[in-house]
């Protein structure tokens, strides 16, 4: 029996639908879960909060990313920690994979 999860390629992990957005868990225990998502050009999540800390890594694509007030251009290698609360928000300008690792314990 394995104690550790690998992907050789996480961007084999997710198809980007046409005009839609697609997430995937590919891991979850109890202190994070770990979601990979494929948004076509033009999806978006609209503002929302988390009552746990995150962290979103691009690894393909170009997206605009609302952190707070802030407005940010992002694109592969883009790598943000929030903490619970930050209002955000995420609109693919060309389709998009991205990493959600979302913080479970109180410690995030």
């Amino acid at each position: 029996m394995t104690d550790y999860q690998l992907f050789h390629d996480l961007r084999a992990e997710v198809t980007i639908p046409d005009h839609g957005i697609l997430s995937r868990t590919i891991y979850s225990d109890d202190r994070l879960a770990v979601t990979i998502f494929g948004f076509d050009a033009g999806q978006e999540l609209s503002e929302h909060t988390s009552t746990k800390a995150a962290i979103i890594e691009i690894l393909e694509g170009e997206a605009r990313i609302l952190l707070g007030q802030d407005d940010h251009a992002a694109g592969p290698g883009t790598w943000i920690h929030m903490p619970a609360g930050l209002r955000h928000a995420i609109e693919a300008r060309t389709p998009v994979v991205m990493l959600l690792i979302l913080l479970k314990d109180d410690a995030g």
